[in-house]
């Protein structure tokens, strides 16, 4: 009796740590130490790119959807030039704001890549979710990239594919 007692109170310790982890999508990056100030006197031109990601996708029907981990990567593509980024903003299916991750001016420096995660239980964007970032375009410097990588496995199984940005402004 007392070999059960004890299989018993193991198990509940077992179970008692595992404790809940915070999703790191939330904010998996502090981007106030990336906070930049724009040049008063700068000829940048405000301009927009559109991000499609997929936290879930369908299966066999609209019924099953399979959850995925999204990485949204932003990228300077300039070699010698640094980049700024002024808004980060994510959309549910419907175009309801979700978070956004950054409001106010950021510097990406040249060739840097800076990554956000919509981890795999994460399903508030949906199996149509949305990035709008807001950027400042330099006629002299090449053009972030902005991309979505969406990947689950199970097993020995994988998915994954790849989304592109669009500029829209």
């Amino acid at each position: 009796m007392r070999n059960i007692l004890l299989f018993i109170v193991g198990i509940f310790l077992l179970i008692s740590c595992d404790e809940e982890k915070p999703m790191s999508s939330i904010d998996p990056i502090n981007w106030e130490k990336r906070r930049a100030e724009i040049p008063v006197n700068d000829s940048l031109q405000l301009a927009k790119t559109y991000l499609g990601i997929y936290s879930e996708i369908y299966s066999t029907s609209e019924h099953l959807t399979h959850d995925l981990t999204v990485t949204v990567s932003l990228r300077n593509t300039s070699e010698t030039d640094p980049i700024l980024l002024t808004k980060g903003a994510y959309y549910d299916t419907s175009g309801k704001p979700i978070r956004t991750y950054f409001d106010f001016p950021i510097t990406l420096k040249p060739l840097e890549t800076v990554e956000i995660i919509i981890e795999e239980g994460d399903k508030t964007g949906g199996t149509g979710g949305n990035f709008i970032f807001d950027w400042l375009d330099d006629s002299e410097v090449t053009d972030p990239i902005f991309e979505g990588i969406m990947i689950s496995t199970r097993g020995t199984q994988g998915l994954s594919f790849t989304s592109i940005g669009k500029r829209i402004k």
